[in-house]
């Protein structure tokens, strides 16, 4: 019998982004699909965005949680970590606090959803100056997915931006013919709890640059495959600054991933437990005794 969630969690990363947080969440409320609960997994950001998700907790429907850590630098993986041990669904869709979910995001990864496979959404970047225009009344129309408002407020008329409209067969389509590689994006990306699980989460020693994919290369080489939905499930990135970027987290980062390709790595011992296993053999029997549900990968 062909297999579907039962509950998603939606986590979504933020970094001292409130007014872009608030966005964000503003599209969750927008959701045609209602069966999710939001996990923020805050990386140590002030009281603002604290009050913001107070806010939203007075305003939603679904439950949100706020998993917050104090700030150490750009420690992502650690705080994606906490919310997925967190987390009470059996699929897992991350996204960020700078990006707007279209009404039919959660559905789509719902719909999309199959065991042994892991989806692999894109999103659309905006100027700062759309990206600051967006409001509640916009993300609430549709307004701010829409190709002609957001050509009248100076999107650039570029090919890519076409995929906005997208719709139904032609989605699916587009998406079976387009050249990029599905990857593990943590911008839109969603898997089974269970996969993640075994793969043992993100790896903690990784800083900003590829450490989503790094992700994603784990189960790939576990036999999950990405599954490209980058015309079907729709976000808008607003803009931001990224003073957190360096050379020496990329070298880092890119000598981590070149090692899981290369050794076709399937775990990582910097995860979401660490000094308590070593391979997925010792990490299964650990998560047991804790009281974790962990299996092998969903079958393809």
């Amino acid at each position: 019998m062909f297999r579907r969630p039962s509950m998603i969690s939606v986590i979504v990363s933020t970094y001292n982004m409130p007014l872009w947080l608030e966005k964000t969440l503003m599209g969750y409320c927008q959701q045609d699909f209602q069966n999710f609960e939001i996990i923020v997994a805050d990386d140590g950001s002030t009281d603002e965005t604290a009050a913001v998700v107070q806010h939203f907790r007075k305003r939603m429907k679904q439950p949100i949680q706020h998993v917050w850590h104090p700030d150490d630098g750009f420690q992502k993986c650690k705080i994606l970590n906490q919310a997925i041990l967190a987390a009470r669904g059996d699929y897992l869709l991350f996204s960020d606090g700078d990006c707007i979910p279209r009404s039919d995001f959660v559905a789509t990864h719902f719909r999309q959803a199959a065991p042994g496979r892991f989806l692999s959404g894109g999103y659309y970047k905006l100027p700062m100056s759309i990206s600051e225009r967006i409001g509640e009344q916009e993300i609430n129309t549709g307004q701010a997915f829409s190709l002609p408002w957001l050509w009248q407020h100076g999107l650039s008329k570029t090919p890519r931006n076409l995929r906005l409209q997208a719709r139904g067969v032609v989605a699916g389509v587009c998406n079976r013919m387009t050249t990029t590689r599905p990857t593990w994006n943590g911008h839109n990306a969603s898997g089974w709890t269970d996969d993640i699980h075994f793969v043992n989460g993100f790896d903690e020693r990784m800083r900003y640059g590829g450490e989503d994919r790094e992700l994603g290369e784990r189960l790939e080489n576990l036999g999950i495959r990405g599954k490209q939905i980058r015309y079907q499930a729709i976000c808008v990135h607003l803009d931001h600054s990224r003073g957190y970027v360096s050379d020496e987290d990329w070298q880092r980062n890119e000598a981590i991933r070149k090692a899981t390709r290369e050794q076709k790595r399937t775990f990582t011992a910097h995860g979401i437990r660490q000094g308590q296993a070593v391979d997925q053999d010792g990490f299964q029997q650990d998560a047991l005794q804790q009281g974790h549900r962990v299996v092998p990968p969903t079958a393809a």
